[in-house]
């Protein structure tokens, strides 16, 4: 019979102790993260999350064991250096909280690139030397200017998803620049009945205010719209109820407290205007009658020369140009 260390027992019981005295339980990844950081991310949970460092296998145990048959799910999430974190904080704001604290590392042989690595344009701190040669052949464009080494153009020496080598791991060490990340990884948290996984807890906090924002607003106006009561709704149905009202009582004349002063200034304003027409009409109707009556008196000389039709034509059209004078005379003022 094989008997199982008390050492062993004693791992997995605390584990499964701590798992019934938290809520919300989860699973994370400690690989490649120094002892040093790893203290200080640490300390920086501290009242807010517990994390317990184990071996696979007691940490699976403990997972099997436990009261909620949900935690068994985490079992499939459990990767590189695992360990568990206990914690009473929403997974989201654990999430928010684990990620905040990463910090960044240098890069190292075999590591895969988070995102492209870009070598910056400009000047380096390096004289003239060996290193130029380590430069151009790690695929990052430089020259020697005013005895400096300079890099001529951006250049992405590693596309993300590929393996960082050996010489470019050690060329971006030299120039210090630290592309990787080095923190705790939460791979999956449960909570309840359902597990979250990395991908679902990350999320783009502007985007999900903006998206809430816009779907309450739409839910006020569907609300107004149907003339269902709430809360947000009944102020807003409230104010517009009151909007048509003043506006049929204005449209209709019906006279209230509210409607009189406008009622009264619309009709003075309709006073006024028909004023100025009536105005108009009577000018054109005084304009007209002394156009005609100077026509008429234009004429009367052309009409009394038609016997004499050997006098000077020059009276006559004298005649007509003196009517048409008064004519426009009497039309222009």
């Amino acid at each position: 019979m094989h008997h199982v260390a008390d050492w062993k027992k004693e791992k997995v019981a605390e584990l499964e102790d701590l798992t019934k005295d938290h809520e919300i339980i989860g699973i994370v990844n400690l690989a490649d993260i120094p002892a040093p950081q790893l203290q200080t991310m640490r300390k920086s949970l501290y009242g807010k999350a517990v994390i317990k460092m184990s071996r696979k296998n007691f940490i699976k145990l403990a997972l099997e064991n436990a009261d909620n048959e949900n935690l068994k799910g985490l079992v499939d999430y459990i990767d590189g250096q695992p360990a568990m974190v206990f914690t009473e904080t929403n997974p989201f704001k654990l999430f928010k909280i684990l990620e905040d604290s990463k910090t960044e590392a240098p890069a190292k042989a075999g590591s895969i690139a988070p995102a492209d690595i870009v070598v910056p344009a400009g000047d380096t701190s390096f004289p003239p030397g060996p290193i130029l040669g380590e430069l151009q052949q790690a695929g990052i464009p430089a020259k020697i200017d005013k005895g400096k080494i300079v890099v001529t153009d951006d250049a992405v020496v590693v596309e993300e998803g590929d393996e960082i080598s050996k010489d470019v791991a050690d060329i971006l060490t030299k120039l210090e620049i630290h592309p990787m990340e080095v923190g705790i990884d939460l791979l999956a948290v449960c909570e309840g009945d359902t597990i979250y996984t990395a991908d679902v807890l990350e999320i783009d906090e502007e985007e999900t205010i903006q998206t809430i924002q816009t779907a309450h607003q739409n839910a006020i106006n569907l609300a107004v719209f149907a003339g269902i009561y709430n809360s947000e709704s009944a102020p807003v149905i409230v104010q517009k109820a009151a909007r048509d009202a003043l506006n049929l009582a204005l449209n209709a004349n019906i006279l209230t407290s509210e409607t009189t002063d406008k009622i009264l200034s619309k009709a003075y304003l309709q006073m006024l205007a028909l004023a100025g027409k009536l105005s108009a009409d009577a000018l054109d109707d005084e304009l007209s009658e002394k156009l005609s009556s100077q026509a008429a008196a234009a004429t009367t000389p052309a009409e009394d020369n038609t016997e004499e039709p050997e006098e000077e034509p020059e009276e006559e059209e004298e005649a007509a140009e003196e009517a048409a004078a008064v004519g426009l005379g009497a039309l222009f003022g």
